[in-house]
Formats: structure tokens, sequence, C-alpha cells
């Protein structure tokens, strides 16, 4: 028997979600969802907290693009759970099935004719942070307020670096280097990589350029002068870095494990989503 938690999109997931829930329970597996989506899907009888959603599961199944995909995979990294993606977004890079294949998709996982491959996650921690705090996409200060820029000083190891003058700065995973890195103009890097990539936004200064840097390097970000910055992860908004606050990050201990059944080559993927091809 095989505990299966759902983690839904804000809208568009309840009739897939109820015909996934109903096909595990006909076949005598067990179906999670926090209690206000299963009320959602109209079988309340499924709910639970959040905090007793993903502990014991064999498997987070996760419908609709690649925010539902980061929320579940937060959630599933906690407790060593595997996540399996199902897309109903437009650019699923995380995601690894269509709705059509998403019975087909598991059926695979109960057979055990699937693969599971690790994605790193980056260890924050910053004042207000809860204990544990990760993200796999990307960490982003930025600055507070329109028409002002954030002063960061940055050591690597504990050794000083440099004092970024910009709107911000990006601490991504390999993962995220498609996220907000790539917008900014970091470099995209396959997401079986364990690095951290560093790309300012919008530097006030010569050195604007991304770095590669080892997983396990300790990168401090120190909020300097008199301005404030704002904390993200993964699309979150974490709060305020007063001036003098510093982030941590660095390689986290647990890595997002997700499913997938073989033939997803991040190349193919990348030129479609980019749409390379029609060029």
């Amino acid at each position: 028997m095989t505990t299966c938690a759902l983690v839904l999109r804000p809208e568009g997931a309840n009739d897939i979600a109820g015909r996934i829930a109903s096909w595990l329970l006909e076949r005598g597996h067990r179906v999670r969802l926090r209690a206000e989506e299963a009320e959602a899907v109209g079988r309340s009888d499924l709910g639970v907290t959040e905090s007793e959603l993903v502990p014991g599961a064999d498997l987070v199944v996760s419908l609709g693009g690649d925010g539902t995909m980061l929320r579940a995979a937060a959630l599933a990294a906690v407790h060593d759970v595997p996540v399996l993606g199902v897309n109903l977004g437009d650019l699923g890079y995380l995601t690894v099935v269509e709705p059509s294949g998403c019975v087909v998709a598991l059926e695979r996982f109960l057979a055990g004719a699937y693969e599971v491959e690790e994605r790193m996650r980056l260890a924050v921690t910053a004042p207000g942070l809860p204990a544990g705090t990760s993200a796999l996409n990307e960490v982003v200060v930025e600055k507070a307020g329109s028409g002002q820029t954030v002063r960061l000083d940055v050591r690597l190891d504990d050794v000083p670096f440099t004092s970024y003058v910009a709107d911000g700065l990006i601490l991504a995973t390999a993962t995220g280097s498609t996220a907000y890195s790539f917008s900014s103009r970091g470099p995209i890097l396959d997401p079986r990589l364990r690095a951290v990539v560093t790309t300012p936004v919008a530097a006030h200064m010569l050195f604007d350029r991304s770095m590669v840097l080892d997983a396990d390097c300790v990168v401090t970000a120190a909020v300097a002068g008199d301005r404030p910055a704002e904390l993200s992860i993964d699309g979150r908004e974490c709060g305020t870095l007063e001036p003098g606050a510093e982030l941590h990050c660095t390689a986290a201990d647990r890595p997002t494990r997700l499913v997938t059944f073989g033939g997803r080559d991040f190349h193919s993927v990348l030129r479609s989503k980019l749409a390379l091809g029609d060029r």
C-alpha cells in the first residue's frame, strides 16, 4: 500500500486531483491533501493539516506549474520523499508528466519502473527565517524601494569578496539557473550539477558578472549602508533584512528527489522551452 500526498495549484487542478485520488483509492492506496484543498476537490475525508501531509508518505504528486512544484519540493525535501510533477502550467521546467500521462506515470511508479534524479537545494539562514529553510531555485536579496539600490557586502567562505551596489543579488542553484538568474543574464547550468550561481541584478559597478561557485562554498551577504533589503526564496516573500543583517547560503544536506522515467533530456527541454528550434 502506497501513501500519496497531492499538492495542488490554487486554481484549475481540482478535477484532475479528484480523478487521481479516486484512481489510487480504488486500488487500495492512501491519499492525503491539505484540508482546504481536499474540500475543494470534494473529498474532505482525505484532508489533513500541512504538517501531516508529507511525513510517512511514499510520494508527493505536484499538480500545477513550476510554482506548485517548488512548494511541493520544499515540503517533500524535509522528509526525503520523492516528487512527481504533473504539468498544469506554461513552462514546466521541473515537471516531467503532462496531465494525459499521469495515470501511466503512477502505474510505473507503483511498479517500481522509475528513476530518481537528485537536485541540490540551498540551505538558507537569515534573521526571522525558520530553521531548516532551503531553496530549490534561488534566494534573492533585493532593494526595498523603487528608485533605490541596496548595498550588499559579500563574503565567500567568510573571506571578504566585494560589495555590490545593485538592485539585488540572486543566489541560484543549477536548477534555478533557468529562472530569475537567467532573466538577469546569468549562465545556464545542467540542473544535475552541484553549484551556486551568484548573479547581481542591475549592478551599479564595473564588476557585474555572474559567478559559478562550488556547492559547499558559504556565501554571506550582509546588508550594508542605511537601506534595508527584501528577501525572497523560490518566489516567496520572506520579509525584510534590516541594515547589518546577514544572510548565509550553502548546499543543503538534503536534495530534492524528482521522479523521472528516462528519455527526458535537459538539452531538448531547454531547446523546446526557449523555442530555439524556431530560430
